[in-house]
């Protein structure tokens, strides 16, 4: 059986929740006083604080997108780490890096 993706699964089961969750999301994010950089170093440093690996890695992109640069992208998992100890935060620093490698400028 192929691992389901959750917005997949979510976005067939209940359309109206997901894209309301979006709506918010993205209001969240374009109105809520960060630049689109700041925004995804700060999301992606809360994301490894909970050990989020796959989010991680998916903002860690968009980060790189937003015009970080390889060592914010860095010492966000690393201050992350200063904070909250290496469980869950551990998994998060490759994911990041491979993710920042191989996105596109």
């Amino acid at each position: 059986m192929a691992e389901s993706n959750f917005f997949e699964v979510w976005g067939k089961e209940s359309p109206e929740t997901v894209k309301a969750f979006f709506d918010f999301a993205g209001t969240i994010q374009n109105k809520g006083g960060l630049d689109a950089k700041t925004f995804q170093l700060v999301y992606m440093g809360i994301q490894a604080s909970r050990g989020a690996v796959d989010s991680v890695a998916a903002h860690a992109a968009l980060a790189k997108k937003a015009g970080a640069t390889r060592e914010e992208v860095r010492g966000t998992i690393l201050v992350t780490l200063m904070a909250v100890g290496i469980n869950g935060v551990a998994d998060c620093l490759a994911a990041a890096m491979e993710s920042y490698d191989k996105a596109a400028d």
